[in-house]
């Protein structure tokens, strides 16, 4: 089994916990020999929060030994032009980026501010704030490395509201790290609005999950969309299954509510033609 480079996937907090392997020469020819070997269909990618470059020798290593390529962490790969452009061309199938869980704080949120958009009621803030005590709350205690986590999240709820949203009114992110909490994750979702004649609203609710496994079967999913995209050689799907499986799918699509895109990608499941 051959060693990746390091690069940026694993940061300060993480050091503090595990101790980081020497890093082996950067022998990519050998490793992308490695993953044909092994008749892999798909990688999928679970890198730690932060892992620009990291992610992107990976997605490197998928386009060179012909795979395609799931993006379950926030940092941008299939909401970029460049990468989505190299994938097509190469008839690849580039999903993500971030990943939802099942019933995770952003999708919820996305139903409430899209209930909102939906029944007329004006949305003046929200906020979303997320605790927890596993490795990946940890990691995000070193808040350089936040950038695109806390635009993925933020943009995977303001996309779904009809309205504008000013930048000091939307307050989206991981908050801190609690470290008795273990493996659980508890989101605190509020929106404020105002309805017929400006009569007050205001939600909030909060949300108590096993953060772990909580994703693992949109994961699935992905793996498996991705390799029927494959065997029909019609990857333009991977749109579709971004915006109902992932936070910050592409920029075409990141605006369709959940149901429309689930709607299309099942269509396509069982195979109707058009979308």
């Amino acid at each position: 089994m051959l060693r990746a480079p390091t690069l940026d996937g694993a940061g300060v907090k993480y050091r503090e916990r595990i101790t980081v392997a020497e890093d082996s020469a950067d022998d990519r020819a050998a490793i992308v020999e490695q993953v044909r070997a092994a008749r892999v269909d798909v990688l999928l990618n679970y890198l730690p929060v932060g892992s620009q470059e990291a992610t992107e020798w990976w997605v490197g290593v998928a386009l060179e030994a012909g795979v395609g390529f799931v993006n379950n962490v926030p940092v941008f790969i299939a909401r970029r032009d460049h990468w989505r452009d190299r994938f097509r061309e190469a008839g690849l199938p580039l999903i993500g980026d971030d990943i939802k869980s099942q019933l995770g704080a952003t999708y919820l949120h996305r139903v409430l501010v899209r209930a909102f958009s939906d029944r007329g009621i004006t949305l003046d803030r929200t906020y979303q704030l997320n605790v927890g005590g596993n490795m990946d709350f940890f990691n995000m205690l070193e808040r350089d490395r936040l950038a695109s986590k806390r635009e993925s999240k933020t943009s995977a709820v303001t996309d779904a509201y009809d309205g504008e949203l000013g930048e000091d009114d939307v307050h989206i992110g991981p908050s801190d790290y609690v470290r008795f909490l273990g493996d659980t994750k508890k989101a605190f979702i509020r929106c404020e609005g105002r309805g017929f004649g400006g009569a007050p609203i205001d939600m909030e609710i909060q949300l108590t999950v096993p953060d772990s496994p909580n994703s693992a079967g949109v994961v699935i999913d992905a793996a498996r969309i991705a390799r029927l995209a494959m065997d029909r050689g019609d990857t333009a799907v991977d749109e579709w299954v971004s915006a109902w499986l992932f936070k910050a799918p592409p920029r075409a699509v990141a605006q369709e509510s959940d149901q429309v895109a689930r709607e299309r990608l099942v269509r396509w499941m069982v195979g109707e033609t058009g979308r």
